[in-house]
């Protein structure tokens, strides 16, 4: 599927002239938060207002935002409330030089999930996230499971069989930061790493194949080339993002959880995925594709999470 990037407008722009538009349609939405303004798109059309809300997570990469979540947002934009928010350092969001942390990235999730919440009567809430904000939307779930109906993570980071540390804290590399945010260095590098033909080879080994999406293509571009744009992702390279406790974190989870993952690419070690397969709160879904199902086979992946949501209804107690 290649989904058209949204026409252009005047939403964020650099002194080049590069602007960000919108990256799914709907309202904008910014609020404070411990990790300074953050936006969020609604689309929710009035007589939906009574269903169930949906939050949707993109992804951390040196180009994530909302646009990687634009053909589940659009598709359920016509039939109930959804939501789609930026996380701190990305998209529209603030990016300013701070400290980004697991904690600013999780609390960033409860702050919109209150928001979603206040409008439509404190109801649980699904939500979906891809891949490392699979972690912070777990621990969101862990922390406040009350707000939470079922959750949703495609690609989710955390079953490699790297990771079988269960002790909290973050798999930080505090010098290779140092370095990164050299003036000197971190915003040459940032820019070599931006380029087109570099993000185009990076959305390859993301898809397992050629046929990438070109408006996500566009779109990193774009995004990736904000004032900014190099402070959050340096966090998530040097490993500052990443939960050493999230195998427990996933196993406590007593909600539904449907897991979903794609089979090509470079993201494709789910070794891990043993600890929850079995587990009776748990769905597991195998995509022949790469790491992002939803633009590759949309309707296969639509109708796959339809399902599971209508187990999720059909058996409220589970």
């Amino acid at each position: 599927m290649n989904a058209t990037a949204p026409t252009p407008g005047s939403t964020q722009s650099r002194s080049d002239g590069l602007t960000l538009p919108p990256p799914v349609s709907g309202e904008r939405h910014d609020i404070d938060s411990f990790g300074g303004r953050l936006t969020y798109w609604s689309s929710s059309p009035a007589e939906t207002s009574t269903r169930t809300p949906l939050l949707l997570i993109h992804s951390i990469n040196a180009a994530g935002s909302a646009y990687e979540v634009r053909p589940i947002y659009e598709h359920y934009a016509l039939s109930r409330p959804v939501y789609a928010i930026e996380m701190p350092g990305f998209g529209h969001s603030s990016r300013a030089k701070r400290q980004y942390s697991i904690r600013m990235m999780t609390d960033a999730v409860h702050a919109v999930v209150a928001e979603i919440r206040k409008l439509h009567g404190e109801v649980p809430i699904d939500a979906l996230a891809l891949s490392l904000s699979s972690e912070f939307l777990a621990r969101a779930a862990d922390e406040t499971p009350h707000a939470f109906r079922s959750l949703a993570l495609v690609a989710p980071t955390g079953f490699d069989k790297k990771n079988q540390r269960w002790t909290k804290g973050s798999r930080a590399i505090p010098w290779l930061h140092a370095v990164f945010e050299n003036p000197l260095i971190g915003e040459n590098a940032f820019k070599l790493l931006t380029r087109k033909p570099v993000i185009n080879w990076f959305l390859k080994k993301a898809f397992g194949s050629p046929k990438i999406d070109q408006g996500m293509l566009d779109y990193d571009y774009l995004t990736t080339h904000q004032p900014g744009a190099q402070h959050a992702p340096y966090y998530f390279v040097c490993g500052y993002l990443f939960s050493q406790d999230i195998l427990r974190i996933y196993q406590d989870l007593k909600l539904p959880v449907w897991f979903s993952h794609g089979v090509r690419g470079d993201f494709v070690d789910y070794t891990l995925k043993t600890t929850v397969e079995g587990k009776p709160n748990w769905t597991v879904t195998v995509f022949q594709t790469g790491a992002m199902p939803h633009f590759e086979v949309p309707g296969e992946f639509i109708r796959t999470y339809d399902e599971f949501l209508g187990r999720v209804v059909a058996n409220p107690a589970a």
